[in-house]
């Protein structure tokens, strides 16, 4: 058994968590630059208790940066411009919000330290010029107020590209936060449908880590112990938003998804989400949703043990042969997104039938390598007619 394994520095998790954001804060650095998320989050009764929490601790907000969608290449660049542009410099920043905060900011981290000028497309995966982060990134502070991307445990952030339209990612292994603050309670007041699209994100990033041709003993655990969760409270969360059970539950299964995807990779789901996010523009979330039930039956032949195992976790009362428990699995999630009312069709998305070959082609990215078998874009593109 031989694995290497990449995790937060630190991860304070737990209901009332938040109330430690100006203490903890101070330990990394005592100027900030906070990057901010949707609207909803500022107008929340904690939001003016945390800044002054910081402001109790000595912490000053040099800067704020708000974020209302998933990051592009000139969110990046304009944020960094902002910064450097100042008479004082941050020593840390600061995310609150959901996975489009903490990946701006953990963007932003590396390219203030890095950039010297240069746009954030040069550093890049897959579209840049091959330049390197070489200089360490100013240190992270994540506080999620979703339970999805995982991404407060991560070294990647993940940022649009206008053209060719495609998301790829910043990466580097110091750009993992040092501190992390997962406070179930900031995500009472999600809306449904972000609820919904968010917890499936975590949900596939979990079953993808689990059957991903990388995994390994531990990813595998977190990923068990996240699925049982996620299984049990995603639809209650959904119904009944203040339930905080259900929202730990969630808030857990999605850090564990970060741990997991960090170091066991993705899978076909995340890999045609992305893509289906830059040509069309539909949520990472919702495209993880519709993309996983299709993922998991192209997958069964060479993983269906490991479906199994999983259905084993989440369906107790389940029983019979690799392949029936497998069934069952699917038709779990078929029914969760019918309750979550997410359809299953990217045509009701949106997504215009004339677009699925881009979709396709785009969709040779990094997560793809993850998947348990290699699959060609002329399979990708027949399975996009499918769920189409």
């Amino acid at each position: 058994m031989d694995f290497q394994l990449l995790l937060p520095s630190r991860v304070h998790f737990g209901r009332g968590a938040r109330k430690e954001l100006g203490r903890l804060t101070a330990t990394v650095g005592r100027r900030v630059c906070l990057v901010a998320g949707a609207r909803a989050i500022q107008k929340s009764a904690w939001w003016d208790k945390m800044l002054a929490d910081l402001k109790g601790h000595d912490v000053e907000v040099l800067s704020q940066i708000d974020i209302h969608r998933e990051p592009n290449v000139q969110d990046v660049d304009e944020a960094v411009r902002q910064i450097t542009s100042s008479k004082q410099s941050p020593d840390c920043v600061l995310a609150i919000g959901g996975g489009a905060a903490i990946d701006l900011a953990k963007a932003v981290s590396a390219m203030v330290t890095n950039g010297n000028g240069r746009s954030v497309r040069e550093f890049l995966e897959g579209v840049g010029t091959g330049a390197q982060l070489e200089d360490a990134p100013l240190p992270v502070i994540a506080v999620p107020t979703t339970s999805g991307t995982g991404t407060e445990a991560t070294k990647n952030a993940v940022i649009s590209v206008a053209d060719p339209a495609c998301k790829k990612s910043l990466r580097s292994e110091q750009m993992v936060p040092k501190q992390v603050i997962v406070d179930p309670e900031l995500t009472v007041s999600l809306p449904q449908t972000a609820t919904a699209t968010s917890g499936m994100d975590a949900l596939t990033q979990l079953i993808e880590s689990y059957t991903s041709c990388r995994a390994n003993t531990f990813t595998q655990s977190l990923c068990l112990e996240g699925l049982r969760d996620g299984f049990s409270s995603l639809e209650i969360a959904f119904h009944d938003g203040q339930n905080r059970e259900a929202r730990t539950a969630m808030s857990y299964a999605a850090l564990l998804s970060g741990m997991a995807l960090a170091n066991s990779g993705l899978g076909m789901a995340h890999g045609v989400a992305a893509a289906l996010g830059a040509v069309s523009g539909l949520s990472h979330g919702l495209a993880c949703a519709v993309m996983l039930p299709v993922a998991m039956k192209s997958n069964r032949e060479v993983a269906a043990s490991r479906f199994a195992q999983i259905g084993r976790t989440v369906l107790p009362e389940v029983t019979g042969t690799d392949d029936e428990v497998t069934d069952a699995l699917i038709e779990r999630v078929d029914s969760m997104l019918a309750d979550l009312s997410i359809s299953n069709r990217l045509r009701d998305h949106g997504v215009g039938r004339d677009q699925l070959a881009e979709i396709a082609v785009g969709s040779r990215g990094n997560s793809l390598s993850g998947n348990p078998r290699p699959i060609e874009t002329e399979e990708l593109q027949e399975i996009l007619e499918k769920c189409w």
